[in-house]
């Protein structure tokens, strides 16, 4: 098949993988199309982690099984050689007789990375590698950085008016934005691992950073608290989600880790600075527990912490139709920027529009 066919099949890959987000992490959305003649005859994903492989759902769907010996396998990323809680893909599609496999990307995972591709070859399939590669790899963007460099995917979501302030001058900065951007901040909590905070904005906006406006599973939740300063009855200790709390190892409060842990919080201690707790130390112990993806929703320090720091990936500012003046709070505290050189690159996505809110999606430039 030419380029152009093959990319057909392989969107298709990608449409179908991304029914897998927000129930398949720590593992990758993945979809796969079987293709015999020109036309699809069987279709999978991976549909729950610890299910069955997007590979193993497609081959499964395929009614005549003697067209496999005459198709092609479309799959978003490698397919894996090794036993996890599934069989190895690989081994799979060298029974069934499948002579070509197309592959979006490869897989970092230690195990896989090229692998896969390798055991295919070696049992003499034809494997297409790099078809819609920049969007395969876009898709699993944090299952690769986690993979990758042992940290999970950041994000920071904002929310602020046209003139870039978040809170108003008495520091009101609850309902910036509308509804339908609220249901989406919702949504994208569903799909990321965990939502990050810090003891300050759980205190202004009494904040349990759940999923409550559209369906979809509760993040974990991660909260910035250097000394434990949060009272054990916070909305946010309550029982709903898994809750983990990062404070400084200088803190020796015996009492207060005693109380959180009775309420089924977690509390991980990390190194501290003078502009607070050591934020590269908290991804890495996040990782580690395979939190994959976090989404930040904190304040204009904390977003300018995960700046400064180069650790975080990507911006969600929602713009709300509002100016709150020179006097309000500003999405972000100081950078350090003293000459245009020094600023901060963004690559922007299109424009979405939420209500009256104008959503921009943003890559951080490195």
């Amino acid at each position: 098949m030419d380029l152009a066919t093959d990319n057909v099949f392989m969107s298709r890959c990608l449409e179908l993988a991304r029914k897998g987000a927000g129930s398949v992490s720590p593992n990758p959305m993945v979809g796969s199309v079987i293709v015999h003649e020109g036309k699809i005859i069987g279709e999978g994903y991976h549909e729950r982690y610890g299910g069955p492989h997007a590979e193993v759902n497609a081959i499964a769907s395929v009614s005549r099984r003697e067209a496999l010996r005459n198709s092609t396998l479309y799959v978003n990323l490698e397919p894996c050689p090794h036993f996890g809680k599934t069989p190895p893909c690989s081994d799979l599609i060298i029974e069934t007789g499948i002579p070509r496999v197309v592959v979006g990307c490869r897989d970092p995972h230690k195990a896989v990375a090229g692998k896969g591709i390798g055991k295919l070859l070696a049992a003499g399939v034809d494997v297409t590698e790099g078809v819609l590669e920049e969007e395969s790899v876009k898709l699993n963007e944090a299952f690769i950085k986690s993979h990758s460099t042992g940290l999970p995917f950041v994000a920071l979501k904002l929310g602020q008016t046209l003139d870039g302030k978040i809170a108003t001058s008495l520091g009101a900065s609850r309902w910036i934005t509308g509804d339908e951007s609220r249901e989406e901040v919702h949504r994208l909590r569903s799909v990321y691992d965990a939502v990050m905070t810090g003891e300050a904005t759980v205190r202004a906006d009494e904040a349990q950073l759940t999923v409550r406006n559209c369906p979809g599973r509760n993040p974990v939740r991660v909260v910035l608290d250097r000394r434990l300063s949060l009272p054990p009855d916070s909305g946010i200790f309550n029982s709903e989600a898994r809750t983990v709390v990062f404070a400084s190892r200088e803190w020796s409060g015996l009492e207060k880790v005693h109380q959180l842990k009775d309420l089924g919080v977690e509390v991980v201690f990390v190194a501290d600075h003078a502009s607070g707790l050591d934020l590269r130390e908290v991804l890495l112990e996040l990782n580690r527990m395979q939190v994959l993806s976090v989404l930040v929703e904190g304040g204009s320090r904390l977003s300018a912490s995960f700046i400064r720091e180069k650790l975080a990936d990507k911006l969600y500012i929602f713009l709300a139709p509002k100016l709150f003046g020179s006097d309000a709070l500003s999405s972000f505290a100081p950078l350090g920027v003293s000459v245009p050189q020094e600023a901060v690159l963004l690559d922007f996505e299109p424009p979405v529009f939420f209500g009256k809110d104008i959503l921009l999606e943003a890559y951080v430039g490195q």
